[in-house]
């Protein structure tokens, strides 16, 4: 019945987009234009636009609504203009509003959208590819990041750079001043046309408003939506782009678990940034260390493969579409945590590493990778990682693009002999993404291969599939096939590893073994939402999801069937409900509790169902809350979950999450309550000084881990850290495992 349904919406929805007019592209460029003069007048950096070099600068005011309503009156006015000198891009703004603001935090690049803020999209080659973003809270909290056409999720706040800004409040409006070196914008001073465009948030209203109209199925920052900056002067020439970032670090830790004694620890490393072209840079890093990065936010599986977390170190992280776009969820040929990370996500040591990316010219962008890591022990030797991805700008928005990866394992002759797969991994692939001008017609298609030693047979992927994003419609669908012998060493695979066990003479669990097994599957999500005008709701939200998995023999291996129904507020608040229907052909025992008893295969149907609320997150106190319960293969799971978060605005964040799963299986396969609690305190004393504390106490872990880190920025992309961890078993509870505490000293240095 869900199939039917979904083939007559998207037949409906087939005559809809053929009749919607393209917008956005060459169309906007012409409507909306700024032009830009070069300034004799110095501009200080205070928020107060009383410079000269303001004065009879243009302005640009007409902003349009975008979210979560792009067709209803605008509630607060936005003034910007624009002017240059030798060595800085310079944005003022003011932003009408009361004295009273929503600023949920005064840290760099943490939670954008969820406070009131300014933002400025900048594409210096206007080819509607990449681009940068540069934003401020009233609080001056900076945000910056870099964009790309395949931006369809939230900001990372990846990337950082030097550049200033400056914010005053007033009793009906706040006002923002910018100086963004031409430095970091990585352009062609030949080229005198960028593309641009303006966001704010004005979260007390539920209004997202941009300069150019942007369609609300469609992120405020999309590149391929943005206006044409005219520099009516000449451009000035930047040379000598390097930066020297040196570090120092040094602590004490202890493992318990491994027995050993208190250790001192101390190094020293060093990163740095050249800019070889206007728009290619090189990126180098020596000894690396990582201490600072915020621990993982821990998750409870209940499924029966791995799970994906996300790459949080920055240096991984910047230019990162260049090589992990490739894909899709399930399959990633590139996932930068295979580097310098093990299995759980435990540090293996990286030696160095070199990162050339950018653009070429308007249509070419490249990307060069490798890095080296040292030996931890026996079972992971040193290893050499190298990736190369090139990407060619066609049509008006689509893109071909290829890469190339190599891992090589620096092995023994006997390791060698008895385990041949550990010595390399190589994989190679091409893909064609096409997306019309307007945005909302996408099609795909791809091919992977990967190589190994003694592999030649099923060891590739091929993909494809397309997509509409209307309005008020959208549907996707995608089917990829992944041979048995796919590898990934440097990427990310679901479901292709099976995690079972052999069995003894009386069904109890006698060894863990792990089965390879490749599959055929069709992923469909269709969506529809209705926009009421006039109303406290915002939009009524329709979906189905459908997914099918068949094994390589082409025998039924998996199928589910979801039915979404929610509500948006127009005071931020929203409640959902959701129907799970579950049929799983299951190969291969498998379990999720302590039980000697595995559950056996075979073939498992279930239903469970989900409700969940939201607040409104502009209040100080705001909360989410879900349950779900129903079937759980041959038993049942009834599923709690609840947010809760306290703003002290703005210098305090106090919040709690709990989950509790309640997994009751038939005898002898066991039952099971896995509990995860996480309290986070965040305090900040400025915009430059920071104490952040995390506990997760996480019982299918078995694990306590305690993270408290002090950051103080003493001078712009210059930190001291300062982070003591702490790990406990959870049963024994409070036996520490290991803790540590380190600090790290970085220097910001710009020739």
């Amino acid at each position: 019945m869900i199939q039917r349904i979904c083939i007559f919406i998207i037949f409906i929805s087939s005559n809809v987009f053929c009749q919607t007019p393209e917008i956005g592209g060459a169309a906007y460029q012409q409507k909306y234009q700024l032009h830009v003069r070069k300034t004799d007048s110095p501009i200080k950096i205070d928020g107060l636009l009383a410079d000269d070099g303001w004065r009879g600068v243009a302005v640009v005011s007409d902003f349009a609504t975008h979210w979560p309503q792009d067709d209803v009156p605008l509630k607060r006015r936005t003034e910007v203009k624009m002017a240059f000198d030798d060595r800085f891009l310079y944005v003022a703004a003011t932003c009408y509003d009361t004295s009273y603001h929503v600023i949920q935090t005064l840290k760099r690049d943490a939670g954008f959208w969820e406070s009131d803020a300014f933002s400025i999209v900048l594409d210096p080659q206007n080819s509607k590819t990449n681009g940068f973003i540069f934003g401020v809270t009233p609080a001056n909290a900076q945000n910056d990041d870099l964009l790309t056409a395949q931006n369809f999720g939230d900001l990372t706040g990846s990337w950082d750079n030097k550049w200033t800004s400056a914010t005053q409040i007033y009793k009906d409006h706040w006002t923002v001043e910018m100086a963004i070196p031409f430095k970091t914008l990585r352009f062609d001073p030949a080229k005198r046309i960028w593309g641009v465009n303006f966001l704010r948030n004005d979260l007390k209203n539920n209004q997202y408003s941009t300069w150019t109209f942007i369609p609300v199925n469609f992120n405020g920052y999309d590149i391929g939506y943005t206006g044409s900056l005219h520099f009516d002067d000449p451009l000035p020439t930047v040379k000598g782009n390097v930066s020297l970032i040196p570090y120092t670090t040094g602590g004490l830790a202890k493992d318990n678990e491994k027995g050993t004694d208190l250790k001192n620890t101390f190094g020293v490393g060093l990163d740095a940034k050249i800019a070889v072209t206007p728009s290619m840079n090189l990126d180098l890093t020596a000894n690396p260390d990582f201490s600072q990065i915020e621990v993982d936010q821990q998750v409870t599986n209940l499924t029966r493969f791995n799970i994906f977390f996300p790459e949080r170190r920055t240096f991984f992280l910047e230019n990162d579409d260049l090589f992990s776009s490739y894909g899709s969820p399930p399959f990633k040929p590139f996932f930068s945590r295979s580097i310098g990370l093990d299995q759980n996500a435990q540090p293996i040591k990286i030696i160095g590493g070199a990162r050339l990316s950018g653009n070429l010219d308007k249509n070419w962008r490249v990307g060069l990778l490798t890095m080296q890591t040292a030996a931890k022990d026996s079972s992971y030797p040193s290893q050499n990682f190298t990736a190369f991805s090139i990407n060619r700008k066609v049509l008006k928005r689509s893109i071909i693009k290829g890469y190339l990866l190599n891992r090589q394992g620096f092995i023994s002759e006997t390791d060698r002999k008895t385990n041949p797969l550990a010595e390399y991994g190589r994989n190679a692939g091409m893909e064609f993404s096409y997306s019309n001008v307007a945005g909302n017609i996408n099609a795909w298609a791809g091919y992977h291969i990967s190589q190994k030693p003694t592999v030649s047979k099923q060891n590739n992927i091929v993909q494809f599939g397309g997509g509409y994003y209307g309005r008020n419609l959208d549907f996707t669908l995608d089917l990829f096939q992944i041979g048995t012998n796919y590898y990934a060493d440097m990427g990310f695979l679901n479901r292709v590893e099976n995690y079972t066990y052999r069995l003894d003479d009386r069904g109890r669990i006698a060894q863990d073994t792990l089965i390879r097994l490749g599959y055929k599957a069709i992923f469909n999500e269709v969506n529809y939402a209705i926009r009421p005008k006039a109303s406290k709701i915002n939009s009524h939200q329709f979906g189905i999801e459908t997914f099918l998995v068949w094994n390589p023999n082409g025998s039924f291996a998996e199928r589910f069937n979801r039915l979404r129904y929610s509500i948006d507020f127009n005071n931020t608040s929203s409640i959902g409900v959701r129907i799970d229907d579950n049929d799983v052909q299951a190969l291969f025992p498998f379990g999720f509790t302590d039980s000697d008893y595995p559950l056996p295969s075979g073939e498992y149907k279930f239903t469970q169902y989900n409700i969940r609320y939201e607040s409104d997150y502009r209040k100080k106190f705001y909360y989410s809350l879900s349950a779900r319960t129903g079937g759980f293969y041959n038993g049942t799971l009834h599923q709690l979950k609840a947010d809760v978060t306290f703003r002290a605005q703005p210098w305090g964040n106090f919040a709690v999450s709990f989950e509790q799963n309640d997994i009751k299986l038939p005898e002898p396969y066991g039952s099971d309550l896995l509990l995860l609690i996480s309290p986070r305190v965040e305090i900040n004393f400025s915009t430059q000084l920071f104490w952040t504390t995390f506990l997760q106490f996480n019982t299918q872990r078995n694990n306590f881990n305690v993270n408290s880190r002090i950051q103080w920025r003493y001078k712009p992309l210059s930190d001291f850290f300062l982070v003591y961890t702490d790990n406990y078993f959870t049963d024994p509870l409070f036996k520490n495992k290991n803790r540590a505490l380190v600090f790290k000293l970085n220097y910001w240095l710009t020739l």
